[in-house]
């Protein structure tokens, strides 16, 4: 962790909704006037997307059926850290982006499905962003958790996270609902190993619950909306939050245990923008009273 060049990241799986997140992020660093530097999750995956596929199908031949994105075998963990250390030391750090799609593509003129070079964040900003799968991972060999001054989990209940996941996949990119279910199957033993664990290294989470009926979610036709859902926040250290001021700003909030708040799901970005505020402020301050 450092003082100097703080770093905030948002962990959560595919799907989950760290891109709405990120927004909400994007949002406060503008009316603070917060010049912040950004690492996306999927630059540091190892393969692209036709490399993935070829592996994939290699893997599938050795018998192999839980290949996914989610594992170490897949991503650039000793990068990543590296990227966490490097900027907690100078301020900058050597990352690159995964081009998703052909809007993606004119902006950084590389194809879908490829990275670009890489190359060094700019330097004198005032705190790294980094937003995707891997923001809290610990294994043996590498821990990104320790280098991150604050953390933040974005977990929907399994169901809804399924439900969020075949609704993109089938409507963004084309994908049957077997082929969706088939990706979570395999993906599956990699997400209890090295998704759910980052979860406990987190500062703050928040687990969106739907209060309508998720129980099969390969037929469900519609993604709950917010009004349908309840937002669980638990902070991992809940000293020094003020809970009276949080339950008068967000009307039928209540505290579920000490260190948790349950608020109406329409409510979570105002509870980010309240929660999350100061802390980033609290960076930025302690960051500008070493100079």
């Amino acid at each position: 962790m450092s003082r100097k060049h703080p770093i905030i990241s948002i962990t959560g799986s595919s799907g989950a909704g760290t891109t709405s997140v990120k927004k909400t992020f994007e949002q406060i660093f503008f009316r603070e006037k917060v010049n912040a530097v950004y690492i996306e999750g999927d630059a540091f995956h190892r393969y692209d997307r036709a490399e993935m596929r070829t592996q994939m199908a290699k893997e599938a031949d050795r018998g192999n059926r839980h290949f996914s994105h989610f594992s170490p075998e897949t991503n650039l963990f000793e990068e990543l850290e590296r990227a966490f250390r490097d900027y907690g030391e100078t301020g900058t750090a050597t990352t690159r982006h995964y081009v998703h799609d052909v809007e993606e593509s004119a902006l950084h003129g590389a194809a879908p499905g490829t990275f670009t070079e890489w190359e060094r964040l700019p330097e004198n900003s005032d705190l790294l962003f980094y937003e995707g799968l891997h923001g809290a991972v610990v294994t043996e060999k590498v821990n990104v958790a320790r280098y991150a001054d604050l953390k933040i989990g974005v977990v929907p209940v399994i169901n809804l996270e399924w439900i969020q996941k075949l609704h993109r996949d089938r409507s963004a990119r084309g994908y049957s609902t077997e082929a969706v279910t088939d990706t979570v199957l395999r993906r599956m033993p990699d997400y209890i190993h090295y998704i759910c664990p980052q979860f406990s290294e987190t500062d703050i989470n928040f687990q969106r619950v739907p209060t309508v009926d998720t129980s099969n979610p390969f037929i469900a036709r519609w993604i709950p909306t917010p009004d349908e859902s309840m937002v669980v926040i638990r902070f991992k250290n809940p000293r020094g939050i003020d809970f009276p001021y949080l339950l008068s700003m967000l009307p039928q909030s209540w505290m579920s245990r000490a260190n948790s708040i349950v608020c109406p799901g329409a409510k979570l970005d105002l509870a980010m923008q309240l929660i999350l505020t100061p802390l980033i402020m609290q960076l930025i301050e302690r960051k500008r009273n070493l100079k």
